[in-house]
């Protein structure tokens, strides 16, 4: 992932994403979508891109695979307001269409920012798109999920993306397991 930009403050950080040009995305959107949550959030959640829901709301997971987000963060004992929900991209994509490597490496040093000023114990990893552009450009999500990476202190968990779970109901159990697995993390370490 590229380097951190280093914001002296949260507002500086969200000032900077308010305010970005760096690639075409931000061109006919209605709103950007930094993340939102607790800024002291010990899980990170990270996933591709707004949908059509979230630009137009400013806010990330809010469409449909939000809504089953939220109960999944809900069956681990977890709110919304517990955790921290961005994405690789602040700008929706032409027609929910998945961003281009370009795009994805102007925003990431916003992204490496968030982390850097949350400074999460666990990051959980939703999907093909936030794995590659944390972990490996070569990982693939079917062979990744459920398995642990830590980087330092951070320990992140690769998984289904909640519109994934939407379209094929049959990988919600993996899903589930590693719910559970993000959920036992944050026990151990707690401990």
């Amino acid at each position: 992932m590229s380097k951190a930009i280093l914001y002296p403050s949260w507002q500086t950080l969200q000032d900077a994403i308010l305010s970005c040009t760096a690639c075409q995305l931000c061109q006919g959107i209605q709103n950007k979508v930094p993340g939102q949550g607790n800024p002291n959030a010990r899980l990170m959640l990270i996933g591709e891109g707004p949908g059509a829901q979230e630009d137009q709301q400013g806010l990330a997971f809010v469409g449909a695979a939000g809504q089953l987000l939220t109960r999944m963060l809900e069956a681990i004992g977890l709110t919304r307001e517990d955790v921290f929900i961005t994405n690789i991209v602040k700008c929706r994509p032409p027609g929910n269409r998945q961003p281009k490597p370009e795009e994805a490496q102007r925003c990431l040093p916003y992204l490496r920012s968030q982390w850097a000023l949350i400074k999460p114990q666990v990051i959980l990893l939703l999907g093909a798109t936030a794995l590659q552009h944390t972990i490996s450009p070569d990982a693939r999500i079917t062979s990744a999920r459920g398995h642990w990476v830590q980087r330092g202190a951070v320990w992140m968990l690769p998984t289904y993306h909640p519109a994934a779970l939407l379209r094929d109901p049959a990988k919600k159990r993996d899903a589930w397991q590693d719910m559970q697995m993000v959920r036992d993390k944050l026990a151990e370490l707690a401990s």
